[in-house]
């Protein structure tokens, strides 16, 4: 017997539980974002009108990538009905590009990972979350497609809106911060110059006036015939040296500078001279004492993230989301709980949790918890996890994943076939609390569908194609649950979770 033709029996489509994954899980995606949440999930989301921080712990296979996915497409169906009030979605889930640039700037490749993750401080969180922003911003006015998440359009009508020295803020933030492998960076920031259309003739006088003097020395010279002179004597030289000398002073001073953020903003590779060129554009006098992320401090981080919300609200956007999910993953930490809690230690910060418009998501593994209770008094005085909509554990009942099956049940199911029920599987001797009782032991929702897709194809193998079976009975539920359960507890004693 084949368990298709189990589930065509009852009116079902394709196996509900085939999937483990809800990044790759296309019934989640098409059926289940909307109305399977978790019971804590107004708590973990919150409100786009508000924005608040909430810090949820759960273990491999509760749901977190599910909830990240589902504030995703919360956020995309509140911009659609608010378009001016919308809310940027920042998804810092992927490590390895910041850890990499890291560790490379720093120590080189040759690095031990758990000595490399010890050196992560708060801006570096701050610039990396910057990064994100400032890029998918760029995109969005350039209409780039060349990005794995698709970006909002903004009207040209809110660009030209922006005052000029909000369009200085946000050229001095793409320089700093936009990141795009879809151009280079030099021709990317023009073409955003351009959009914005902040003209930067007038930075190019001093280049002019060394250009102007240059030439003035070598015609008046050739004009008076004495050409050669040109090159016996240090006069003319030192005519043009002296014309040159405001276009060298400042571009020194610019150099310097690049030199200090390419030092500092260690999850991103900056070039000093590129950087001055582009930080060249900008008119000395609206350059001048704007914060640059030059120090190792995040003051000068948080004076940027201010002047990215104030951009973000004529573009459109009142409020930002950030989604920290997947930290068990990069190929630094791998799976390492000390690493995961050296790179994620230093975002405890109540101050960053708490700014004033920015809702932080993250979305953790509960192994990092336990690393909680260790932790001394200044550590909670300094993060204030109490005021973070904390969540030590990311549970679910049996009642709860009860209606998870149900929901992907009915997902998966004909349109004729009216509502089906996770119970209409079973044989009538098993009752519906005998159902839930053995759902509770499971846990997360991963196991449930790992298991009842172990269950079904166990029922299917002890019946033929001629002598079916429609229903499954109890000593095949008690029976594979166990077994279950048994490879289950030897797999955690393996990980060390146990």
């Amino acid at each position: 017997m084949k368990v298709q033709q189990l589930l065509a029996h009852h009116g079902i489509r394709e196996n509900p539980f085939g999937q483990e994954d809800a990044q790759s899980d296309q019934i989640f995606k098409q059926h289940c974002l909307v109305g399977t949440y978790h019971p804590a999930w107004d708590k973990i989301f919150g409100s786009p009108q508000e924005p608040s921080t909430a810090v949820v712990f759960g273990e491999k296979g509760s749901g977190k990538t599910a909830i990240r996915l589902q504030i995703a497409d919360q956020i995309v169906r509140y911009n659609r009905e608010h378009p001016d009030t919308r809310v940027l979605v920042i998804e810092y889930d992927d490590f390895n590009p910041f850890l990499d640039c890291f560790r490379d700037r720093l120590f080189g490749r040759q690095r031990r990972p758990e000595r490399t993750l010890e050196s992560w401080r708060l801006w570096d969180h701050m610039d990396a979350i910057l990064i994100l922003g400032v890029t998918r911003v760029v995109d969005s006015l350039l209409g780039s497609t060349a990005g794995a998440t698709p970006v909002e359009a903004i009207d040209q009508a809110k660009i030209d809106s922006l005052t000029r020295l909000q369009r200085r803020d946000l050229l001095l933030l793409a320089a700093l911060y936009d990141r795009s492998l879809a151009m280079p960076r030099k021709q990317r920031w023009n073409k955003l110059r351009r959009k914005l259309r902040y003209w930067s003739w007038p930075t190019e006088w001093a280049r002019a006036l060394g250009i102007g003097v240059t030439a003035a020395v070598i015609g008046g010279l050739a004009y008076a015939e004495r050409l050669a002179d040109f090159y016996n004597s240090w006069k003319p030289w030192l005519i043009i040296l002296a014309g040159w000398l405001p276009w060298l002073w400042r571009s020194g001073r610019l150099l310097w500078q690049a030199w200090r953020v390419m030092r500092q903003v260690r999850v991103m590779q900056h070039h000093p001279n590129l950087l001055r060129q582009l930080l060249e554009k900008i008119p000395r006098r609206e350059l001048l004492d704007q914060p640059i992320p030059d120090k190792e401090r995040s003051d000068d981080r948080y004076e940027l993230l201010n002047k990215f919300q104030s951009l973000l609200r004529p573009l459109g956007y009142a409020g930002i989301f950030v989604l920290v999910d997947r930290i068990d993953e990069p190929h630094l930490v791998n799976g390492s709980v000390e690493r995961m809690r050296d790179l994620l230690w230093p975002m405890f910060d109540n101050k960053l949790l708490k700014h004033p418009g920015i809702g932080f998501k993250l979305l953790l593994p509960v192994e990092v918890s336990y690393h909680l209770a260790r932790e001394d008094r200044e550590f909670f005085e300094r993060s204030r996890l109490d005021k973070q909509n904390l969540i030590r554990s990311l549970e679910w009942t049996g009642q709860s994943l009860y209606d998870v099956a149900n929901d992907r049940l009915r997902a998966c199911g004909e349109s004729t076939n009216g509502k089906i029920s996770f119970r209409d599987l079973f044989d009538e001797a098993v009752t519906e609390p005998e159902l839930i009782a053995t759902l509770e032991r499971l846990r997360v929702p991963r196991h449930l569908f790992k298991f009842i897709y172990r269950l079904l194809v166990e029922h299917c193998n002890r019946y033929t194609d001629d002598n079916p079976r429609w229903t499954i009975g109890r000593e095949a539920l008690q029976s594979t649950l166990a077994l279950y359960l048994r490879d289950l507890a030897e797999f955690d004693r393996g990980q060390g979770t146990g």
